[in-house]
């Protein structure tokens, strides 16, 4: 943001430090009239023409940015994809211990990423991956939602899973 002189245009529209316009002025008289109120004069619209300026205290307004994107900050939430990863051929056990893993990493509100790895010949047996995804799909649909229905990305077959909205909450 330009301010004081750093402003390069010959006239402005300026805006006192109390909102009202006081119409276009020359950059001189606007730094001058910024001055005797003991404050800055900000280019706020550079683009317009002619420029708009406004007086007032640069160092505060900069703190209430600053501020306000640290709230912003602070509301954000951060999603992040957690990884489970399969075998075409994977043990009932070994299923329902992903599963749990899968359904506690929903309720935490993140996103799962279930993947099946094929290794050599597998791969020309992709609909017992598509199953897996599948089962894990379906074993999981009171609680998540399909984002990316399974698809084959290389050697893997993977599937995306969100928590359903009313999950988050809890």
């Amino acid at each position: 943001m330009m301010v004081n002189d750093g402003i390069r245009a010959r006239e402005v529209r300026l805006i006192d430090q109390h909102g009202e316009q006081l119409g276009v002025k020359s950059t001189s008289e606007a730094m001058e009239l910024a001055s005797t109120a003991n404050l800055d004069l900000v280019l706020v619209s550079p683009t317009a023409k002619p420029p708009v300026a406004r007086i007032m205290d640069f160092g505060k307004f900069r703190f209430e940015l600053q501020k306000k994107q640290r709230e912003a900050r602070k509301k954000q939430k951060t999603i992040s994809i957690k990884e489970i990863r399969l075998s075409p051929t994977i043990g009932e056990a070994d299923f329902n211990t992903r599963l749990k893993n899968a359904q506690k990493f929903l309720e935490k509100g993140d996103k799962v990423k279930v993947s099946v790895r094929f290794r050599g010949r597998a791969i020309t047996h992709k609909d017992l991956g598509r199953k897996v995804l599948e089962q894990m799909a379906d074993a999981l649909k009171d609680i998540a939602n399909v984002e990316v229905r399974p698809k084959m990305d290389g050697r893997f077959m993977f599937l995306m899973l969100t928590p359903k909205p009313d999950q988050k909450n809890q």
